[in-house]
């Protein structure tokens, strides 16, 4: 077990904090364009908007808390809710493939007692749940885009990786119930394969086959019980669906905010293809990305250039912007409950 030491927690926090103050100034010229947009727009929608955002945490620590549950774990919403708003922001102030983020949970299961290999399992489940709830949402924006003769071969290829990082997902979930040892072998073979990558650029070894083993140990005696209880990830999986139907009711409140004519093949295509190079970004959250991204989908999708920008900017205010200054508050909070 690791222990961290209060001085290196301190540490850890600040560092955390300073992080987040580094991108909202280097983001503060897009933060006010963020802020002068959404005063344009109706304040009761916008404030429905940011209602329904705040509720999508509390489905979060739904469907984190249904996971936890089949796992015989017991945490409460609110908890849970909080460590997934901070797991947001510290994946996006420090980026480190989702690693930060599952390192706050795996940090709050050894204070309450917890399994960290409990916790990790979640994790996984509730990223692979999301992504299979997103793909059913996809399916529908890429029907959307053929009809409308707007379907290009970036989203294409954008879509096949989305569905590829989500079979190997599914793949080591299986491999994981049905046998620690083949999860570890081939855990094992691709930290061997990553290290053959990047062993010329720092001259060791990246990661260690060793610990895929053992983590493929721990990861199975949790998982060997899932084949038992499929029809359990049901409702977590309704759940995930549920957040991603809120973040879209999101996107239809801001053109109703902005009154901005739209279609429901406008709202499914845009978020589709904005949600589908979030998560392929290899920024942080799609920052940069997402910006240039979404207005080329909304545009495709017969809205004006003037008025696709407009709504880019309002939508991601209400589901980066603010969600982020929402994380560092749950962060804050977490650690004070440490204290």
């Amino acid at each position: 077990m690791v222990i961290i030491l209060p001085n290196m927690r301190k540490f850890v926090f600040i560092v955390v904090i300073f992080l987040g103050a580094a991108l909202i100034y280097l983001s503060f010229s897009e933060i006010e364009s963020v802020a002068e947009t959404l005063r344009m727009g109706n304040l009761w929608f916008i404030l429905l908007a940011l209602l329904i955002q705040l509720s999508w945490y509390a489905v979060a620590g739904l469907t984190y808390q249904s996971l936890y549950h089949l796992l015989g774990m017991h945490e409460s919403i609110y908890k849970l809710s909080l460590l997934y708003a901070s797991a947001n922001f510290v994946n996006t102030v420090a980026p480190s493939a989702g690693m930060g983020g599952m390192a706050v949970f795996i940090g709050a299961a050894a204070r309450d007692g917890h399994s960290a290999g409990k916790v990790t399992v979640a994790s996984m489940l509730s990223l692979f749940l999301d992504y299979v709830a997103f793909l059913c949402i996809l399916t529908l924006g890429l029907i959307v885009l053929f009809r409308r003769n707007d379907l290009d071969p970036t989203e294409i290829v954008a879509s096949v990786i989305i569905l590829s990082i989500t079979a190997v997902l599914g793949f080591l979930l299986y491999l994981g119930s049905k046998s620690g040892r083949l999860l570890g072998n081939t855990l094992a073979s691709m930290a061997r394969f990553v290290n053959r990558i990047v062993r010329p650029f720092i001259h060791r070894d990246y990661l260690s086959e060793e610990r895929a083993h053992e983590f493929a140990e721990e990861m199975a005696q949790d998982l060997a019980s899932l084949p038992e209880h499929r029809r359990s990830l049901v409702l977590p999986f309704l759940f995930a669906l549920t957040g991603k139907t809120l973040l879209m009711l999101i996107l239809v409140l801001v053109f109703l905010a902005f009154k901005v004519p739209f279609s429901a093949g406008t709202i499914i295509g845009g978020f589709s293809i904005t949600y589908l190079f979030l998560i392929v970004s290899p920024t942080p959250s799609g920052i940069g990305i997402i910006e240039g991204i979404m207005p080329l989908a909304l545009s495709s999708l017969r809205v004006p250039w003037g008025q696709a920008v407009i709504i880019t900017l309002a939508y991601r205010g209400l589901t980066f912007w603010i969600p982020l200054g929402f994380g560092a508050l749950a962060f804050r909070i977490l650690e004070r409950q440490k204290k």
